[in-house]
């Protein structure tokens, strides 16, 4: 029997659309409104369907998973200078592995965090105050490379950090290929500096995320390999910083760029610190206001565009068949501007989360910045906790202008990020 594949066109042998896919950040989005959420392409030497929207993401993301795989999905650039974490991983090991680091990113070690991202915190509003003029992105990806450094490895901010975060630019801008040579030996380095503080941590425990990896024993008494734990804190570092800079900047520049709102998210700010003027798990609770600006941010701006998926079983999706062995790419950034999911898409809008509206209430798969399903971010809230932290004090205590003559169209590669990353002027608010 005949099978209807989607819509679409495969371009050019090999390289197919390979090109406008990677330079143009409208490519799904175009196809979309020509063929509909699901149709076929070829990139990266592979042919490919793209699917877009909720009923889209929840298959891909929790219904239809037997079909799919992510280690067969992710380019090979990935598998080689990410190795094999958490990340790729699928079925019993990636459940057992999840098990055991997930103490490290709830409950009590997130309040025992609190102390050290606070710390730096503070470090950097300094910097900023001092510098008065910078580029945001960069030095948000120094801040948050500082906290994800501390608290996984133990390693405190300073020259070796520094060292490290310049290692993982390199490296992070070899996934898409670019001095991917480069970004090899930089992957070298970095396993190097791991496997030192590893083997200092299983002599020396200490109260990290590393420490707490070294120390998990699953249900059958066993524990990590050094392979395992080295592969997992790699994963740690990469993922603990570059998609929190990408948000955090765009918190920057939409807050910037709408008064009404910042002022806003500063008075509940202030009547939070006249009753409490510390800021520990409960009060970052208690924030509903900001949390819809969170929300928000992470739907216009998802850190990263879309993920991809290898068809290890075909599937029929919307009367159409998916033939095992092609690379599957879901859109987060079209399916989070789909004019009947959300009104006024491409407006940012924090009152669509508010109790009133509450535009994700329909379906569950309507936000997924953080993925969705049984293999969410096992990080969300760790960086929620961070995100909030920073911004809480931002907006108790500093004022920001977006500086003019630059460029803040969107980029999607490596993350989803403003072109010239955010130069702004910054100071105390009074």
């Amino acid at each position: 029997m005949d099978t209807l594949l989607p819509p679409g066109k495969f371009g050019l042998p090999v390289w197919g659309e390979t090109g406008a896919f990677i330079a143009d950040p409208d490519f799904v989005q175009q196809r979309y409104e020509q063929y509909g959420p699901i149709f076929k392409s070829r990139i990266l030497g592979r042919k490919a369907v793209f699917m877009v929207g909720p009923e889209a993401t929840e298959f891909v993301l929790s219904s239809g998973m037997q079909h799919l795989s992510w280690r067969e999905g992710w380019p090979l650039t990935f598998k080689q200078l990410l190795g094999r974490s958490l990340f790729l991983q699928e079925g019993t090991e990636h459940r057992r592995n999840r098990r055991l680091m997930m103490p490290a990113f709830h409950g009590p070690a997130l309040a025992r965090y609190i102390a050290i991202m606070e710390a730096i915190i503070q470090t950097y509003l300094a910097k900023w105050v001092e510098l008065g003029e910078f580029v945001w992105y960069d030095e948000l990806k120094q801040l948050t490379f500082d906290i994800a450094s501390q608290i996984f490895l133990g390693t405190p901010p300073g020259p070796g950090s520094d060292r490290l975060s310049r290692l993982f630019t390199t490296l992070t801008n070899g996934l898409f290929g670019a001095n991917y040579l480069q970004a090899l030996n930089a992957r070298r380095q970095l396993l190097r500096h791991l496997d030192q503080v590893i083997a200092d941590r299983q002599q020396h425990p200490a109260d990290d995320a590393l420490s707490l990896l070294i120390q998990a024993v699953d249900e059958n008494g066993d524990r990590l390999s050094v392979k395992e734990i080295r592969d997992q804190a790699m994963l740690l570092l990469f993922a603990g910083h570059e998609t929190t800079t990408a948000m955090l900047t765009w918190l920057g520049l939409e807050l910037g760029q709408h008064p009404a709102i910042l002022h806003r998210a500063r008075e509940e700010q202030a009547h939070l610190a006249a009753q409490s003027p510390e800021l520990a798990i409960a009060t970052l609770g208690q924030m509903p206001y900001l949390e819809q600006i969170l929300y928000e941010v992470e739907r216009l701006h998802p850190p990263v565009p879309g993920g991809f998926r290898g068809v290890i079983q075909p599937f029929t999706f919307n009367g159409y068949t998916i033939p095992k062995g092609w690379l599957l790419q879901y859109s987060i950034l079209v399916t989070h501007r789909l004019p009947h999911v959300y009104r006024n898409p491409n407006q940012f809008d924090p009152d669509r989360f508010g109790p009133e509206r509450q535009e994700t209430k329909p379906q569950p798969f309507h936000l997924i910045g953080f993925g969705g399903g049984p293999r969410v971010c096992i990080g969300m809230a760790f960086a929620k906790l961070e995100m909030k932290l920073l911004l809480a004090h931002l907006l108790r205590g500093y004022r920001w202008e977006i500086l003019p003559h630059q460029n803040l169209e969107a980029v999607l590669i490596p993350t989803h990020r403003p072109k010239d990353g955010l130069r702004v002027r910054f100071g105390p608010l009074t």
